[in-house]
């Protein structure tokens, strides 16, 4: 059974940091893509980055201000979110993709002062 568990959500004021961790745990094979997604209230769940083998991906609204890294000897994949905005509060999404697709529970991120 493989489970995604999720971290390091919370409140923060604009222009703060915050740093989400995402671990699996159980039997993966094959890990193709550790992403990150967000869904913010009443808009459809978006891809915000992702890292697979020789690169990585990010959506434009928040290049030059979030980093996805990979702990691949601890199937953890963590992404290092700067200089938020209000437009970043959402709940995020851990996802793995192998054989099958994997996702996390969720956590929740606000941006607000």
């Amino acid at each position: 059974q493989v489970q995604l568990v999720e971290s390091g959500g919370g409140l923060v004021q604009p222009g703060g940091s915050l740093r989400l961790s995402c671990a699996a745990s159980g039997v993966i094979f094959r890990i193709n893509r550790m992403a990150w997604y967000r869904q913010a209230p009443g808009k459809q769940r978006e891809l915000v980055a992702a890292t697979v083998s020789g690169g990585t991906y990010y959506a434009d609204s928040v290049k030059g201000r979030f980093t996805i890294s990979r702990d691949p000897a601890k199937n953890t994949v963590f992404l290092q979110m700067n200089s938020l905005k209000p437009e970043d509060t959402a709940v995020y999404y851990c996802n793995v993709d192998s054989v099958s697709r994997y996702w996390g529970q969720g956590t929740q991120v606000t941006v607000s002062s």
